[in-house]
């Protein structure tokens, strides 16, 4: 297929896991595509795996003037962009008693306000028609231990499609959120635990998936790349679940 040939994309959180993924896929399709990153060694990876219509940028989704800066690499690119993945952010877990106020400041900023900024920023610089596909999470949906704050931080994101949706679909904006269960990315390299606890700990979370595996990063991607096309024009502020079924079963 060639949805988005000749298409301008943005893609946040881009240079691993989900968002590399649907950064191929744009590419794929024959978009240009802006991915953002935070960490210089992954920047420059995802661009040379990601080839040459890819540019990609340093920028922390945690940071406001990186959030607004976003308008302003897409302006002087000259550019209009015609779908947006917000994908940045992070997951940390913690029981209630060890949560402080930091590790609460990180995770909102990050999640949830860096996406809101994010929007505001690039919203006068897309394209008529254009799909904006925010990156939730089932966590929002269970009662999972330990994660309360990133729980939270992802049921913000899921309203945020709602009420962003009804704000701008009168300049032709939609604005969607898939939702992923257990996938197999970096992230849960990124968790702090030994092999045998990162083991122990998948294995448990495996069990708990009625289809009996992981997600894999390419299947989200294709339904990110399904809610950035024409083909889902009348789809508009709804949350797509990607789990395995280990929310609904």
């Amino acid at each position: 297929m060639n949805r988005f040939k000749d298409k301008n994309v943005l893609v946040t959180g881009g240079t691993t896991g989900i968002g590399f993924a649907v950064a191929q896929g744009f590419i794929a399709e024959g978009a240009r595509v802006i991915v953002t990153g935070r960490d210089q060694a992954g920047i420059d990876r995802a661009a040379a795996e990601l080839g040459p219509r890819a540019t990609v940028i340093r920028n922390d989704a945690g940071s406001i003037t990186d959030a607004r800066a976003l308008g302003t690499t897409v302006a002087d690119l000259g550019i209009k962009l015609d779908a947006v993945f917000i994908n940045a952010g992070m997951a940390r877990f913690a029981s209630l008693a060890e949560v402080d106020e930091a590790f609460w400041d990180l995770s909102f900023n990050t999640n949830i306000k860096g996406a809101f900024f994010q929007i505001q920023a690039l919203a006068p610089h897309l394209n008529t028609g254009a799909s904006i596909v925010l990156n939730g999470s089932i966590n929002a949906h269970i009662g999972m231990p330990n994660s309360s704050v990133y729980a939270a931080t992802k049921a913000a994101l899921i309203s945020l499609a709602r009420t962003l949706s009804a704000e701008l679909i009168p300049q032709g904006v939609r604005v969607n959120v898939v939702s992923p269960g257990p996938v197999q990315t970096p992230l849960y390299g990124k968790l702090g635990m030994d092999a045998a606890t990162l083991q122990a700990t998948a294995d448990s979370i495996r069990s708990q998936v009625p289809i009996g595996r992981f997600g894999r990063p390419e299947e989200v991607a294709a339904t990110v790349l399904h809610l950035a096309s024409p083909e889902s024009a009348f789809i508009v502020g709804t949350e797509i679940i990607i789990d395995g079924g280990m929310s609904q079963l």
